[in-house]
């Protein structure tokens, strides 16, 4: 007579790595949330579906101010994933977890693209990453480059976006959304051979479409930072 054994259920970890949005707000709380709201409502689908951290780290707010920003952001449907910085007492039931050690990462969203060639550019004894796309840029496509440059043989849809730690350069026309120097290089600069973007952005600083000079669209034009103000001008 045999005897059945049960076997028992077997948990599996796995590791995996996701990108996500950082948020920091600036004092007062109403003047940035208003700044927030403006920039989703100009440059649409920017927040949709893509996940945030909430870093309030040295903001001198009260719990009461951080519940409100939380309840703020959810009814403009940014979905906040962790919060860093945040006294972890204020943190309950339903809340996101808090969060720390956050590092840039990889590219991370190429959908329906072939496999961007990634790439060094050498100025004098310096040599900089760089990642050069072959194909255009589709809608809902994301480009994540922290390392250095982008490139894009191309166009970039209105609806996609390039992401990068240094300079853009798009040998197309720009309708999406452009956003270099990410981590922290207000250096960096954006270049196109067409000019309709959505959204350009140089180290946090941004533009939307109607907030651009009608002049350059349409038009080869580079953008840059000086003084903290967005310029543009005419490529020759």
């Amino acid at each position: 007579m045999s005897t059945a054994v049960k076997q028992r259920q077997t948990i599996r970890f796995r590791g995996r790595s996701f990108l996500a949005t950082v948020l920091a707000p600036q004092l007062p709380l109403a003047d940035w949330l208003a700044e927030l709201e403006r920039l989703a409502s100009r440059s649409a689908g920017y927040f949709e579906h893509r996940p945030v951290i909430l870093d309030v780290s040295g903001l001198p707010i009260s719990e009461r101010d951080f519940k409100g920003l939380l309840a703020a952001l959810f009814e403009r449907d940014i979905k906040v994933m962790g919060v860093e910085g945040v006294d972890t007492s204020w943190l309950g039931f339903g809340m996101p977890p808090s969060v720390s050690g956050g590092k840039h990462t990889d590219i991370v969203h190429t959908p329906n693209t072939e496999p961007p060639t990634k790439a060094k550019q050498s100025f004098g004894d310096q040599s900089i990453p760089s990642l050069l796309i072959e194909t255009p840029v589709r809608s809902g496509q994301s480009i994540i480059f922290p390392q250095g440059d982008v490139t894009v043989i191309g166009s970039v849809a209105s609806g996609a976006e390039i992401i990068a730690g240094n300079s853009i350069h798009i040998y197309g026309a720009l309708r999406g959304r452009a956003i270099a120097g990410s981590t922290g290089n207000a250096a960096a600069r954006i270049f196109c051979q067409r000019f309709e973007a959505e959204l350009i952005a140089i180290d946090g600083l941004y533009q939307t479409a109607d907030e651009i000079d009608a002049k350059y669209r349409g038009k080869a034009v580079q953008a840059w930072l000086a003084r903290d103000q967005m310029n543009m001008a005419a490529l020759a």
